[in-house]
């Protein structure tokens, strides 16, 4: 689905370290329009995730823009000198971890509620509407009143997928989602990402796994070396790959 609607700008995006002898970006641009599956691939280090969590300001850039919603979330102050306000724009983004951050001490209700009462000021009765709604959706209904210790990594992934979307965030951010899974549970987890795609949700996803990059993205962004080498369809980076990192990379994981 191809939407000429930007969402997020990336410009010339910067992150060094150890006084820029690590370069983790180096000069990333990119566009991410509504609408989106963009999905990340490289090689560990290839600074995929520091791409990924640079877009809500859990990693503050070196250098570089990142506009998002029309506004330029790297600078602490608009032209008008109003101090920008970083929380409200990461409500917008629904970030989910490889590993769950699920509140132990709270059932998985809530867990989903805690953040649209406090920060959004719902009533509790309607986030809990809410909450059971969303948690039916990746059938787990009957595990509200559970803790998290009781559940799989799997059901606790998809947890952490719904109380992302309790927010009601214009973009999800996937941060290697399935990494920390046992492969029998991978699947469950992606397919309510693929749910999630069908039904429109902007997304950006860093991942391992090649069958969902094919099958549900209709971006691939490569990156190596802190680098965005190489971006285009699945079919394109697929099938007719033409840097000579992201063919060699391709021929180890494919």
């Amino acid at each position: 689905m191809a939407i000429n609607d930007k969402l997020i700008e990336v410009k010339n995006l910067k992150k060094y370290y150890n006084k820029g002898a690590i370069k983790a970006l180096d000069g990333v641009s990119v566009d991410i329009n509504r609408g989106d599956v963009m999905v990340v691939i490289g090689p560990s280090g290839s600074g995929k995730s520091t791409f990924l969590r640079s877009l809500n300001l859990l990693e503050k850039p070196t250098e570089g823009q990142i506009i998002f919603e029309g506004v330029d979330i790297t600078k602490p102050k608009d032209e008008n000198g109003k101090k920008l306000n970083i929380d409200l724009h990461r409500q917008k983004m629904g970030m989910v971890f490889q590993h769950f951050n699920l509140f132990p001490h709270m059932t998985i209700l809530q867990n989903m509620t805690i953040a649209p009462i406090k920060v959004k000021g719902l009533e509790q009765a309607e986030a809990e509407t809410k909450a059971m709604e969303l948690l039916g959706r990746v059938g787990l209904a009957d595990r509200a009143d559970a803790y998290p210790i009781q559940l799989s990594g799997g059901q606790k992934q998809r947890v952490a997928i719904v109380r992302a979307l309790a927010m009601e965030p214009d973009v999800m951010l996937f941060d290697e989602p399935t990494s920390a899974l046992d492969p029998e549970m991978v699947g469950e987890v992606l397919d309510v990402m693929k749910e999630l795609a069908r039904a429109g949700m902007t997304m950006v996803v860093v991942t391992h796994e090649m069958g969902f990059a094919r099958e549900v993205g209709n971006r691939v962004l490569f990156m190596a070396d802190g680098k965005l080498l190489e971006e285009g369809s699945p079919e394109e980076i697929f099938g007719n790959p033409h840097n000579p990192r992201l063919q060699d990379f391709l021929s180890k994981v494919l």
